[in-house]
């Protein structure tokens, strides 16, 4: 059966209808609501916004301690290298369409031209990423479970809390599945990949089997497994943290039970890839539902407004400034390998990567315009001519 190929302006015009109607009912809204709070700002402290910035560079410094650990220490880059590349993908992510997608490829193309081999990049991010989802999951329930004695329940929170366990038990199955009954899942895996046109089944069981291995190499290693937790968790909860702060800036000390159920909600939602970064979905759901929880909603408005600044816009322009350093420094030696982590082959005793192109053995470099390149030296002479013969 042929697939149904859905026109590139029709699945444009859709975005762009969305992203209308974001502003005009989502957006418009909590701009005329931001003009009859602007006197709150004459009694903003400033002290708090200091703080809330320290915050939020606090939460991507353990964005890049939990990058770190998730890498398999052979060919791991620095840590310095590490947060460049996360804060260039973040702002990327923020700017795209489809941004969390090209972020990504983008972000495998840096690791795998800082020195990590394009398998543990790729099994190195699904476990990164589906481990953060896991954390911001178990913090939305922790805030649900506190939350409903005294406001009770609400439709749109079950309906998350639902899709959040459904998230959590796929992933389950999926670690189960991987490091259980690898053999079983290669052979699934191959089935499918031989397929798909383009997509080598060698290429995707080698990505398979370094995302088990690295899964069990979390699983083994209780400490390293208790420092990925604790990294994830800090990166939430600092930005999270940095949302109380901006609004107590304003004069309201938020409930911390009802900032965790909004911050939760409004991040789970943003994971849905309709707007860039989740612009207009996290601001859409925070300010009223902090206002819920018994937020002014003129500090809730400006408290959500400053925040955003600082979480979404502010990256972008340092993005684009780590993304220079990056060019400029080490890896401007190398080329970026293809986006297609399943395109690299292994030498046969699989120790390193055979195609990366950025990757030149220059002890074996053959100068191949010498007509007797790569000869040993007496082959060399022997194919010389011999003038007394010639005269």
């Amino acid at each position: 059966m042929s697939r149904v190929r859905v026109p590139v302006w029709l699945r444009r015009g859709v975005g762009l209808v969305v992203v209308i109607l974001l502003v005009e009912y989502v957006l418009l809204p909590q701009i005329a609501g931001a003009r009859n709070a602007l006197h709150v700002l004459s009694d903003v402290h400033p002290g708090y916004l200091a703080l809330g910035i320290g915050l939020e560079a606090g939460s991507l410094a353990a964005y890049a301690l939990l990058t770190r650990s998730v890498l398999p220490t052979p060919g791991r880059p620095s840590l310095w290298t590490l947060a460049r590349i996360d804060l260039t993908t973040l702002g990327v992510s923020h700017v795209v369409p489809g941004g969390a997608a090209t972020a990504a490829t983008l972000r495998y193309r840096l690791l795998t031209d800082a020195g990590v081999r394009p398998p543990d990049a790729v099994s190195g991010e699904a476990i990164q990423g589906v481990g953060s989802a896991v954390v911001l999951n178990v913090m939305l329930w922790v805030g649900l479970l506190i939350s409903l004695p005294t406001h009770g329940g609400n439709a749109l929170y079950v309906t998350v809390t639902a899709l959040g366990t459904g998230l959590i038990a796929a992933v389950a199955a999926v670690v189960v599945l991987v490091t259980r009954n690898s053999a079983g899942t290669v052979r699934a895996v191959r089935a499918v990949a031989g397929r798909i046109p383009g997509v080598p089944p060698d290429g995707v069981e080698s990505l398979v089997r370094a995302f088990g291995d690295r899964l069990r190499a979390l699983g083994t290693d209780r400490p390293l497994l208790a420092r990925a937790a604790l990294w994830a968790a800090a990166n939430w909860l600092l930005d999270a943290a940095s949302l109380w702060v901006f609004l107590a800036a304003y004069g309201h000390h938020t409930d911390v039970v009802g900032l965790l159920v909004a911050y939760g909600l409004a991040n789970v939602l943003a994971a849905v890839p309709i707007t860039p970064g989740g612009l207009g979905i996290v601001e859409g759901v925070l300010v009223p539902t902090l206002v819920g929880f018994g937020s002014p909603r003129s500090i809730a408005i400006l408290g959500v407004v400053t925040y955003r600044l600082a979480n979404f816009w502010l990256p972008i322009p340092i993005s684009a400034l780590t993304y220079l350093s990056l060019r400029t420094g080490r890896l401007r030696h190398h080329r970026l390998p293809a986006a297609r982590p399943w395109n690299h082959s292994r030498d046969p005793d699989h120790s390193r990567d055979v195609d990366h192109p950025g990757d030149v053995d220059h002890s074996s470099h053959v100068d191949h315009r010498r007509p007797d390149a790569g000869a040993p030296a007496g082959a060399a002479r022997e194919r010389q001519p011999d003038p007394t013969l010639e005269a």
